[in-house]
């Protein structure tokens, strides 16, 4: 049985092997895991990885599939100390070679990889049924480097963000904390291990004695209700782009598992007010949790739906007693209540530093991670997020959140939009907005749209340059990617 004291991951893991080791773990397809099997295909993935010549802090880099060998893999590797890079199968030729060239990894598994001058295997070569074998753990600490997972890089090259041991069940013990994930939940996992919300997921469910039943992904609806129904499924995990192709391709449908499902965690972007009070009203008992938190701070903060109803427009309340969120300038000073400043976030699972040295010039105030987020606490100590800090445009002095003007605009019939920072041409504001619109099956044009705003924004907020487009770039999370606007 395993036993490795650097990684409490895994020591809950095989806790769950021990108590229950018939209970399901995971579900892929026709194949059904128990706790038990779980914990010998690791230890037999381990001894596999050894055979490699695997030594602890060694990187190995996975193209995440949502297979159960990649769960083995992944793993495995905690228990021997190898570092995971886990990186989305369907990145970009130039996201992949910028990986590979900034952590130099060892090995590479995944389908399809060939690298020139390196050792590439795929998923499906692992012997995970091999007969177990009592591995060597070797001297670890917790704060040893775990995973490394690279942001999605809105505003440049991705950071490669170094999560320890310790932050990572840190976070999981966080988010089971508040969601109320138990041993006798079924979370069906759609989400991509590739990101911090889908790989959170599933170490949040294995925690927990869970069973996980793996999605392809929520592409073909009819599929996903097919798996909560026949699978007894009480919770999954969403992010807004996803509801959105709920709700336009299915209506309420969903609403019909409203009394089976526990828990719904939402997250990776904003959701719109009037979405947070359809799914209150779909779903009266079950837990709808948002939270809030970068890979850096993964889950820093929770807001539940129905307990917040008076504070929807929130990102929420520190997730735990471990957490800590405040609001500072740009000198890293305390803010008062209702003043915006940076939101910035200490606790167990924020990381201590990114994977370049260069990326933590700016990144901490002493122990504090600035999130790079503007926002205020008010004298509830509930935050709200104004915007991001690079994004917000200095209008004569006045710093403007381009969210709000994207919510004007969408609230008045455009089906989306982005607004970035451009120069004022009169030469006298500095910088002024311009609107990206995607006219999609309205019939309003500038005029009308101008004229509408007028309503709702102050003059300075109202765009002076705007431009239709086919659609906003945005991340697989649905994150506008304004630097490719500029």
């Amino acid at each position: 049985m395993i036993e490795a004291p650097h990684s409490l991951l895994l020591c809950e893991i095989a806790k769950n092997a021990l108590v229950a080791p018939d209970r399901i773990a995971l579900v892929d397809g026709t194949a059904r895991v128990s706790y038990a099997q779980l914990i010998q295909r690791i230890e037999s993935t381990a001894h596999y990885l050894n055979s490699l010549g695997l030594k602890p802090g060694d990187r190995m880099l996975i193209l995440a599939q949502k297979e159960h060998q990649f769960v083995y893999l992944y793993l495995a590797a905690h228990l021997l100390g190898v570092v995971n890079v886990v990186v989305d199968s369907a990145s970009p030729r130039e996201r992949l070679d910028y990986i590979l060239e900034v952590t130099s990894p060892a090995v590479l598994f995944g389908i399809g990889l060939d690298v020139p001058g390196k050792r590439c295997f795929p998923l499906d070569g692992i012997p995970v049924d091999s007969v177990s074998v009592e591995i060597a753990v070797p001297p670890i600490t917790g704060d040893a480097v775990a995973d490394v997972m690279f942001t999605t890089g809105t505003t440049g090259n991705p950071k490669g963000v170094c999560l320890s041991h310790d932050n990572i069940i840190g976070s999981a013990h966080n988010t089971n904390g508040f969601i109320g994930t138990v041993g006798e939940d079924v979370e069906a996992l759609a989400l991509p291990l590739s990101h911090s919300f889908g790989l959170g997921r599933l170490r949040c469910a294995l925690i927990a004695g869970a069973t996980l039943v793996l999605v392809n992904n929520f592409a073909n609806l009819k599929s996903f209700f097919d798996v909560i129904d026949s699978e007894g499924v009480t919770g999954f995990g969403m992010v807004p782009a996803v509801w959105q192709y709920i709700k336009r391709l299915s209506g309420r449908r969903i609403a019909r598992f409203a009394g089976q499902l526990r828990y719904i965690e939402i997250g990776s972007a904003a959701l719109p007010l009037e979405d947070k009070e359809m799914l209150i009203e779909m779903f009266p008992t079950t837990r709808l949790c948002m939270h809030y938190g970068l890979t850096e701070a993964s889950r820093a903060m929770f807001i539940e739906f129905h307990e917040c109803a008076s504070h929807l427009d929130a990102i929420g309340r520190p997730v735990s007693r471990s957490v800590d969120v405040c609001v500072l300038d740009e000198f890293g000073n305390s803010l008062p209540d209702g003043q915006d400043g940076e939101i910035c976030v200490r606790g167990n699972m924020v990381t201590r530093s990114y994977f370049l040295p260069k990326d933590n010039e700016g990144a901490f105030f002493g122990e504090w991670f600035r999130t790079g987020d503007w926002g205020h606490r008010d004298e509830d100590g509930v935050f709200y997020l104004t915007g991001r800090k690079k994004e917000l445009i200095n209008i004569g002095g006045e710093k403007v959140s381009p969210a709000t003007i994207e919510e004007a605009i969408k609230a008045i019939g455009i089906p989306d939009c982005a607004c970035i920072a451009v120069p004022d041409p009169n030469g006298v504001l500095g910088e002024v907005p311009k609107a990206y619109l995607v006219r999609g099956d309205s019939a309003l044009e500038l005029d009308d749209i101008r004229r509408r705003l007028q309503q709702v924004l102050p003059a300075n907020e109202i765009p002076v340059q705007w431009e239709w487009v086919d659609a906003i770039p945005r991340t697989s999370s649905g994150k506008i990617q304004r630097l490719k606007l500029k």
